[in-house]
């Protein structure tokens, strides 16, 4: 018995993440029965964390969403922006060349860990010292830097990452990579990480969107609510007639009738930041929405006061009486319970309305991605390889969502780009990374 205990205990890790914003976090819950105790460890906010440690955490994550909402100042919002996002701005990927020299931003980080910030976490994990797995590379940083005795793992969850992501001295750094595509392997190698400690794994998707066992490759779960999507996404069949042959092949039949009205999901991001324009697309597409023809969900995540603006603007425009019917609010207390119900909500979704954050790469669900304006230099590369792989478009004005959504639909594009992300992006990530744990 106590052997087989050890044996189970071999195949688990500590998964870190931190709960600034959404994107660390949500890349860290699929993997979540990795860990011991079916608990993640957020590195900003653990039990017992110094008081210090906790207060560089909250100086850096209220400063982000500052200049996230300060972004939308007339005339200087954008400007103190750009100089923000200076320090996280990925180089051109063209002409390949040498991009090991750290940046001022890494720099300035491992003065701060080599001051202490962060010791006493790793101290801690060292006592049972298991894999490590965080999804933001500053604990990877910390790990090393503390002599954490322990394979140390860190997911990246964007399409291009900046110098900051990776080591001073990335060349004698025992810190591996899992990536989500080839483009993050080849800036890694650029970077001056050794090709060994990259793996192309994908993005960890939540099992729940994708198969029934985590052992079925068949995508059963996936593939079910894709074929329900594509009756809504073309309503004139006009991409379903047209590649009739290559959905067969992929889908087989497709139901009849839909088990669902056409869902539009807009997702806020972490910051509260954009969710005027959640208001604006409700605002023009109120008559649809009154005759039931469309659902609406707005994602307010954890955020108590953007699920109270969205309560008083559906007011405001008169749309009460079609609250939760075919007007929903995503809200939860809780971090866990919102990912749970957004991925609930995402199986009957048939358009995902987002700025291109850690949320592109659920292109893989055959989810059509409208792509709001981005926040970032690296949601600008994110955007940039949601266009390239087809499934996804920019957001048109707001105002006007009730005319070109609709062009969009008619048209078949839609549908085409469902299936574009369906086919084209990694989908195995989670159980990819498994896979790698499970050999340590």
């Amino acid at each position: 018995m106590i052997k087989d205990k050890l044996k189970t205990l071999k195949q688990k890790a500590w998964v870190v993440d931190v709960n600034m914003g959404y994107g660390h976090q949500r890349t860290a819950y699929p993997l979540k029965d990795l860990t011991p105790y079916g608990e993640l460890i957020s590195a900003n906010d653990y039990k017992e964390i110094p008081k210090k440690d906790r207060q560089i955490w909250e100086n850096s994550r209220k400063f982000y969403e500052f200049i996230s909402n300060f972004r939308r100042t007339p005339l200087i919002g954008k400007f103190a922006f750009s100089l923000f996002d200076k320090f996280q701005e990925i180089l051109t990927f063209y002409p390949k060349r040498d991009l090991s020299k750290p940046n001022l931003y890494l720099k300035q980080t491992y003065s701060l860990i080599n001051k202490g910030w962060g010791k006493h976490l790793i101290r801690n994990l060292s006592k049972k010292p298991l894999p490590l797995i965080t999804t933001f590379f500053v604990p990877a940083f910390m790990a090393e830097v503390f002599n954490y005795p322990g394979d140390i793992f860190c997911v990246i969850c964007d399409a291009d990452i900046a110098r900051s992501w990776v080591p001073l001295n990335p060349s004698q750094s025992k810190i591996k990579y899992l990536v989500p595509n080839s483009r993050v392997l080849e800036r890694l190698i650029l970077y001056g990480v050794k090709k060994k400690n990259i793996s192309l794994t994908g993005y960890p998707l939540p099992k729940e969107n994708i198969n029934i066992r985590p052992s079925d490759n068949e995508f059963k779960i996936l593939k079910h609510d894709l074929s329900y999507r594509l009756l809504n996404l073309d309503p004139k069949k006009r991409y379903r007639e047209q590649y009739k042959p290559l959905i067969k092949g992929i889908m087989g039949n497709l139901p009849r009738k839909a088990n669902h009205p056409l869902t539009i999901t807009f997702a806020v991001g972490g910051a509260g930041a954009q969710k005027e324009i959640g208001i604006r697309t409700l605002r023009s597409l109120s008559p649809k929405i009154k005759t039931k023809e469309i659902k609406i969900i707005l994602v307010a995540g954890i955020r108590k006061e953007v699920k109270n603006y969205f309560l008083e603007q559906i007011e405001y425009l008169g749309l009460k009486r079609n609250l939760n019917e075919n007007i929903e609010i995503i809200w939860e207390k809780n971090i866990e319970d919102y990912f749970k119900k957004f991925n609930q909500a995402l199986r009957k979704t048939d358009i995902l309305w987002t700025k291109p954050s850690e949320l592109s790469f659920y292109t893989a669900l055959g989810l059509p991605i409208i792509i709001a304006p981005t926040i970032g230099s690296q949601e600008d590369f994110n955007k940039q390889w949601l266009l390239r792989l087809g499934s996804a478009i920019p957001q048109e004005n707001p105002d006007y969502t009730v005319q070109w959504l609709f062009d969009f639909l008619e048209s078949g594009w839609f549908a085409e780009a469902a299936m574009q992300g369906f086919i084209e992006a990694e989908k195995l990530g989670t159980s990819n990374i498994k896979k790698i744990i499970s050999k340590i």
